[in-house]
């Protein structure tokens, strides 16, 4: 009876699902931001594909991403079940802060997604391409002014590339920093600004409505489904994409990297996820190993660059 009542036991445990450490996934940023959806997505693709069975999200806003990755980095040291979001905005951030916590001191897993930046002006504007923007630039760079998120982050970061590329002064830009996106849009659409810069889907609805022109995209190659040529195509050598990417804690051993990883490819590959990014209209530009170190110390290296040539970053 005893022998039977064991192995009913054993047989039971083997049918349950075999799920992966229960995680926590820290958005170094307020609710309802880039940084809190992907965290919260990932959370719920995380339980409904059952590759974990409990995962928790908590918030650590502030510069740029930077007070939650000196939390993230300081306290979770060797715990492979504490996961970070982040993004290219928080290279940015680490630079223009002068954080002594960097993304070297974390584990960055993979790249999960991606949105390209586009460069709109209103309807009625007399700009008609890249090219008649850039003129004016050119002329007098201080005459054009650009609206766009945080200074140093990726929209300043691309006005600053075009201006390098387009053979203008990167220092004098005349800039204009807005702390949401309703107010940038606000600003572009009243022609209080030249031109505007954002993600693709923060213009999208206006685009569509025939409120915004949208002059070109910082793609590496033409995007199904936008009506604009990239900046390459344009003439100008500028390719920008607005990644999003998950990290785990510092001071894994190489099993537990590699667990990790393989439960976050589990997670980019299943259909609850891939759902969500077309629900969201995320870019799947998911990059892991050492080829997501390599693209990420690249990108690195050249946003420091851009922010000295703008002059944020001495």
């Amino acid at each position: 009876m005893k022998h039977i009542f064991l192995t009913s036991i054993f047989a039971a445990a083997i049918a349950l699902p075999a799920y992966a450490a229960d995680y926590s996934i820290m958005a170094p940023a307020a609710p309802g931001g880039g940084w809190d959806q992907t965290a919260r997505t990932m959370q719920t693709s995380l339980q409904s594909e059952k590759i974990s069975g409990k995962v928790q999200v908590m918030n650590v806003p502030g510069a740029g991403g930077t007070i939650g990755i000196a939390q993230f980095a300081s306290q979770q040291k060797g715990n492979p079940n504490a996961l970070l979001v982040g993004g290219y905005v928080m290279v940015g951030a680490i630079l223009t802060n002068k954080s002594p916590v960097t993304l070297k001191d974390v584990t960055p897993i993979a790249r999960l997604t991606g949105e390209y930046e586009a460069i709109v002006v209103p309807a009625n504007s007399d700009i008609k391409t890249v090219a008649d923007l850039v003129a004016k630039l050119k002329e007098n760079p201080g005459a054009v002014s650009w609206g766009g998120g945080s200074a140093g982050g990726t929209d300043h970061i691309l006005v600053g590339l075009l201006a390098k590329a387009a053979g203008a002064d990167p220092t004098k830009i005349n800039y204009i920093a807005f702390s949401g996106g309703g107010e940038a849009l606000a600003a572009i659409l009243g022609g209080q600004v030249t031109a505007g810069v954002s993600s693709y889907g923060e213009f999208e609805g206006q685009i569509k409505a025939g409120a915004l022109r949208l002059l070109a995209i910082s793609a590496d190659k033409k995007v199904d489904g936008i009506d604009a040529p990239t900046l390459k195509e344009s003439g100008f050598d500028v390719v920008l994409q607005n990644w999003r990417m998950v990290a785990a804690a510092p001071g894994l051993t190489d099993e537990q990297k590699k667990a990790v990883t393989a439960d976050v490819e589990k997670l980019a590959k299943s259909k609850t996820w891939q759902d969500n990014l077309k629900t969201k209209g995320w870019m799947d530009t998911y990059l892991s190993g050492p080829e997501f170190e390599a693209q990420l110390a690249q990108d690195i290296s050249a946003t420091e660059t851009i922010l000295k040539d703008i002059g944020l970053v001495k």
